[in-house]
């Protein structure tokens, strides 16, 4: 697999976990506002028998196992090891954009992932604007939006939202769009010298506040994260 990056200990990435994230490289979107844009074509990899035997190691300590990017899903030794991951009794999570829905599901249905965390990047109209992809095919990201919201697994929606992309507008059709999501979180775009257009802003808390109350009358679980 390749491996572009290892965080050896995080207590955000998985949520009530004590985890390690491991970096997976390249993407099939180019969003504008991304904080890992190194990651977007794959590049030089770490070894993966060093990563699992430094979470061999950490058995007992940790918990769980992000698996972020990049795109994880475009990885294809990923099922093979996610069951390294398991054999070791770790949770497994899976940061995705969606666009692979038959790996995502695949994945689940063989119960190597234990939580998932899927990217909506905006509004059905903005979709392929915002994700970087032209000639995006919405309906593979509706595919495991309704996969998710008809499982019984861990799972939650998210957005980062950037003023320069988003309008509020957006929100409730987003909103109706995920109806019924165990948990849709917002997120505080940050600037970063990762990120690939330069001019973006942070939205405020209170904008951020609004949209959310705009999503509650669909998804009454809805959070911000990364403010205050």
């Amino acid at each position: 697999m390749k491996i572009g990056g290892f965080q050896k200990l995080t207590l955000l990435d998985f949520p009530r976990r004590l985890s390690a994230t491991v970096f997976t490289g390249g993407c099939n979107f180019c969003c504008p506002f991304c904080h890992n844009s190194e990651l977007i074509l794959p590049g030089d990899t770490l070894p993966e028998e060093e990563i699992l035997a430094t979470l061999k190691k950490r058995r007992g300590m940790l918990e769980g196992v992000c698996i972020t990017g990049g795109e994880p899903t475009l990885q294809k030794d990923l099922g093979s090891f996610m069951e390294k991951l398991k054999e070791m009794d770790y949770q497994v999570k899976l940061d995705t954009n969606g666009y692979r829905p038959d790996v995502l599901r695949d994945l689940c249905e063989k119960k190597l992932v234990d939580y998932v965390a899927m990217d909506i990047k905006g509004p059905k109209q903005k979709y392929a604007a915002i994700a970087g992809k032209e000639g995006l095919h919405l309906e593979w990201i509706e595919e495991s939006i309704s996969y998710l919201l008809e499982t019984s697994m861990e799972y939650e929606f998210r957005t980062t939202v950037v003023p320069e992309l988003h309008e509020e507008k957006d929100f409730p059709e987003i909103g109706r769009w995920i109806q019924g999501a165990n948990a849709y979180y917002l997120q505080a775009y940050r600037d970063s010298e990762y990120v690939l257009d330069r001019r973006f802003t942070t939205p405020s808390e209170e904008w951020l506040e609004t949209l959310r109350q705009l999503v509650l009358p669909f998804v009454p679980n809805t959070v911000l994260r990364g403010v205050g």
